[in-house]
């Protein structure tokens, strides 16, 4: 027993300085999704100088839902805002696999390295879509 308690004192310690010390993270570490509202729905043509888009619920009548339906903690719904259907994301229940990032067909989603969530209060954790600056102006 004096043996292993001694070898314990000459020994690197196996715990790290967090949250002193912020932990490197891999290329690959899946955190939060970030989401653009921006691209949802949308199917860019802009190759020219102009930004050029057309609004796939416009065209189609149907909204994209892919992140929602793909979603196996159920943490996407898809709420109205401007009119428009958008995902609203719930991270109480998100297990962080980004399969909304994989099939987000127009690449609204993406994923990012932000790891630190904890909080008190478990209605921040809801993420609405906010509207276009542009179109807040207007109302």
């Amino acid at each position: 027993m004096w043996k292993r308690t001694v070898s314990h004192i000459f020994t690197k310690p196996a715990t790290t300085k967090y949250p002193f010390v912020k932990p490197v993270l891999p290329e690959d570490y899946r955190g939060k999704p970030e989401y653009t509202i921006k691209t949802c729905n949308m199917i860019d043509l802009s190759g020219t100088e102009r930004e050029l888009g057309f609004d796939v619920q416009a065209l189609l009548r149907v909204n994209c839902t892919v992140c929602a339906r793909d979603c196996p903690a159920n943490a996407i719904q898809i709420v109205e805002v401007e009119g428009k259907k958008r995902p609203q994301f719930d991270f109480n229940k998100c297990i962080f696999c980004n399969q909304c990032v994989e099939s987000c067909p127009r690449n609204a989603i993406k994923g990012t390295n932000i790891y630190e969530l904890a909080t008190t209060d478990k209605n921040s954790l809801i993420i609405r879509p906010k509207p276009n600056a542009s179109e807040a102006k207007k109302q």
